[in-house]
């Protein structure tokens, strides 16, 4: 991969991490490139990056640089000509009835008890069903760019939390925790929710993160349609391997 280059990233130093366990598919060590230091990485370098493949966790912003696995591939929905599937459809009428207000980026008890519920239903024994009041605001309630949360409540009760990167040219939808009801499509109705507030503020993009086609909590992404994919330093129309 090349490193961007571009102002105003030139202040910017990149380090690759020493290998550790990838989180996405079990058999295969990750390494990171990282940008640093974080105290410059404010919302126009942030806006930069994250057209350059980069995410963020925290205060931590990076993009895998794997030596022998290019799995992750960054997406984004261009929401202009973004056409929602049947079963998307659906998810959108099914939740009509939720109410959403976006808040600012703060720690909340309420929101920590929901995600703790969502990791110990979707993800046990991943880690992050351990996480702690500090663990969780490491992750999710600091940020150095601009970051608003998203709480969507049904008749006043806390059903889901989207945390949201406010870019130059878009959305990022960092990481969404909802209520544990097997017969909800809360996942599908937040990405849907985001594109539409793209559409209302005429911003042209929503990122997604990273696509991989081996991990099933990641693969869902290619089902919002089209879908645009970074590839060799140029994003493309997706397409999928």
């Amino acid at each position: 991969m090349t490193l961007p280059t571009e102002p105003p990233l030139q202040r910017i130093q990149f380090y690759v991490s020493t290998p550790y366990p990838c989180g996405y598919l079990d058999d295969r060590q990750a390494q990171s490139l990282i940008a640093a230091p974080h105290h410059l990485i404010d919302n126009r370098v942030y806006s930069e990056l994250i057209q350059n493949g980069f995410r963020r966790s925290g205060k931590f912003v990076y993009r895998p640089h794997c030596e022998n696995c290019n799995a992750c591939v960054p997406v984004r929905v261009p929401v202009e000509i973004f056409q929602p599937s049947r079963s998307q459809r659906r998810a959108w009428k099914r939740h009509e009835n939720l109410t959403a207000e976006i808040v600012s980026l703060h720690y909340s008890e309420e929101h920590f008890l929901l995600y703790r519920a969502y990791q110990n239903a979707r993800h046990p024994g991943g880690g992050m069903d351990a996480d702690d009041a500090e663990q969780y605001h490491n992750f999710l309630a600091q940020s150095n760019v601009q970051t608003v949360l998203v709480e969507f409540r049904e008749h006043g009760q806390l059903r889901m939390v989207s945390v949201v990167d406010c870019v130059q040219d878009g959305l990022s939808a960092v990481y969404t925790f909802y209520d544990n009801n097997p017969a909800a499509s809360y996942g599908t109705y937040s990405v849907l929710w985001l594109i539409e507030w793209c559409r209302q503020f005429n911003l042209p993009h929503l990122y997604l993160g990273y696509w991989i086609a081996e991990s099933r909590k990641m693969a869902y992404k290619h089902g919002f349609q089209p879908l645009e994919a970074l590839v060799e330093g140029t994003w493309k129309k997706f397409h999928t391997p």
